[in-house]
């Protein structure tokens, strides 16, 4: 287990290289710590869920740079999906969508849906970026457990199941993402969080009139 300051010369790019080469790394985002690992290692994916004790069903977001992602991850991007990404992106806002078939069934699940973000962090963006453009992200705590802030909030649940910790200081937001997906043009909340609902759908009915 090792831990690099944001800040220091070079460590953006070691972060990404980790994920890479199939390790975990914590992180900064704009809301909470997050983990992740690269999106087309499904053994580094799999890792993830043991070092969280996540439940198996449960499927890994992914958080994106840059909006060029979409069409690569998302089988479908349907014109409510790009409104509220090109809206809300870089934000607190994980847009579900239909998964591209080679994204692999650990980060999934089941569902055959992703769930999407662009984090409005410049070191998660920078980690991100480095490490292909996309990267399986879930918040970095044990599931159930209380957020991580801290990069030592982030050690303390997770310890030496992560390869590396990057230290970017105390995270801005404190509160998780807000999850929407939609059934046809309809909207579905599956998660409250930082950015509130009354917003999302005000943008959405602005452009219906």
């Amino acid at each position: 287990m090792k831990v690099l300051r944001a800040d220091e010369p070079g460590s953006i790019e070691i972060a990404a290289q980790v994920l890479r080469e199939g390790g975990l790394v914590v992180f900064p985002t704009d809301t909470v710590y997050g983990v992740g690992a690269a999106v087309d290692r499904p053994d580094a994916v799999a890792r993830l869920y043991v070092a969280k004790g996540r439940p198996l069903d449960k499927p890994i977001p992914v958080l994106i740079a840059d909006l060029d992602q979409l069409e690569k991850l998302a089988r479908e991007v349907t014109p409510e999906v790009r409104l509220l990404a090109q809206h809300f992106w870089p934000g607190a806002l994980t847009i579900v969508v239909p998964a591209q078939p080679w994204l692999p069934r650990e980060i999934v699940r089941e569902t055959g849906a992703v769930g999407l973000r662009m984090p409005d962090h410049p070191v998660a963006l920078g980690i991100i970026s480095g490490a292909g453009g996309a990267v399986a992200t879930t918040s970095a705590n044990r599931s159930g457990e209380r957020e991580a802030c801290t990069v030592e909030e982030a050690i303390g649940a997770l310890g030496d199941t992560v390869d590396l910790y990057t230290d970017g200081g105390r995270t801005p937001g404190g509160i998780p993402s807000t999850v929407v997906a939609f059934e046809g043009s309809r909207l579905v909340v599956l998660r409250r969080g930082a950015l509130p609902v009354e917003v999302i759908e005000e943008v959405l009915r602005s452009r219906s009139h």
